[in-house]
């Protein structure tokens, strides 16, 4: 079993300052860790998740080096049926805005529909730190880190917190699924 680590303020922590713009990507022949949160409620939950990261270890500039469990939860501030959430690390060569498009072309090929704020989704993947801890990045498509990332359970769960630290987040009605290796 691979397990995540948690994102730390020492990884690239000189670099911070120069990627804060999104489109600058690390040197030739370097990577930087990326965490990214997958969730979907409508269709094949599992399935279109599974296939997202598949796509992803195929991608050029992008390896997944650790996948968390699998959680259920309810949505947050929606209705409808309930989410399957996970949180993947990966080592990319691409800039956090190329990584970005990336994902949002994985979510239109598995269906994704953009109707209103916070519609049910049959695949969700954000961008939830790049780089380190300490990198911030603000622009218009792109705030690294994500900016409700420390509200939601279904992404603390799955990555870097114990049960002690989520307390006040479990209203939100997370529950382990499946075991890290669900998407293989």
């Amino acid at each position: 079993m691979v397990v995540m680590q948690p994102p730390m303020a020492t990884e690239a922590l000189g670099q911070a300052q120069r990627l804060a713009n999104g489109d600058a990507a690390p040197p030739a022949g370097q990577s930087l860790r990326a965490w990214i949160g997958l969730g979907a409620n409508l269709g094949d939950r599992g399935a279109a998740m599974a296939q997202a990261l598949q796509q992803l270890a195929g991608s050029a500039g992008v390896a997944v080096q650790a996948v968390s469990s699998l959680y259920s939860s309810r949505p947050v501030d929606s209705s409808g049926p309930d989410y399957l959430n996970a949180v993947a690390e990966l080592r990319t060569s691409l800039s956090a805005q190329q990584l970005l498009h990336l994902l949002q072309q994985l979510e239109l090929e598995a269906g994704r529909e953009r109707p209103y704020r916070n519609a049910p989704r049959t695949l969700d993947l954000d961008v939830l730190l790049y780089a380190d801890i300490g990198t911030s990045i603000e622009m218009p498509d792109l705030q690294v880190p994500h900016p409700r990332m420390w509200q939601r359970a279904f992404v603390l769960a799955p990555a870097w917190v114990s049960e002690a630290q989520l307390q006040p987040l479990l209203a939100q009605g997370v529950q382990r699924s499946q075991g890290p290796d669900w998407w293989r």
